[in-house]
């Protein structure tokens, strides 16, 4: 697992990660910027602090595995899919099956806890089916079955 610890740690099993410290990273996304505090890349788990500017979308993209996001400051308001319109407010969780699609975008900007699994896959307006990175989506995970959700 990947995360930013301290050097102080209770056990073994305990780490904790200062964000405080941490510096923005930007994503491929404008407006959106993540602080990424764990990344499990045995499982693709990912939990990150997610910054986005006011008006930023997050365009039309389909989770593989849960979802979970806790707004901290400002909104997340699905732009498109099924869910269309609803907003998460600070104070408020949403989250959503393995499958869901949609896009999001922060009116006036937000601060969210995310936790999800990657890779996510990204529709782009040419017809491509790309992860967060940009990378196709199939020439990158479709071989590894990663995340796929499962049947029940």
């Amino acid at each position: 697992m990947d995360a930013v610890t301290s050097p102080q740690t209770a056990d073994q099993h305990s780490h904790l990660v200062q964000p405080q410290t941490m510096e923005w990273q930007k994503t491929r996304f404008p407006g959106c910027e993540a602080k990424t505090l764990l990344f499990d890349r045995a499982t693709g788990l990912m939990t990150a602090l997610m910054r986005f500017a006011p008006g930023s979308v997050l365009p039309d993209h389909e989770h593989v595995g849960i979802e979970q996001s806790y707004v901290i400051e400002g909104a997340l308001v699905d732009k498109e899919g099924p869910a269309e319109g609803i907003a998460c407010k600070a104070g408020e969780f949403i989250w959503r099956e393995a499958g869901s699609r949609h896009a999001a975008w922060c009116p006036d900007g937000a601060l969210i806890l995310a936790i999800f699994q990657v890779p996510n896959k990204f529709f782009e307006a040419d017809g491509r089916v790309v992860d967060a990175s940009g990378q196709d989506w199939d020439e990158a995970w479709g071989h590894t079955g990663a995340q796929r959700p499962h049947q029940a």
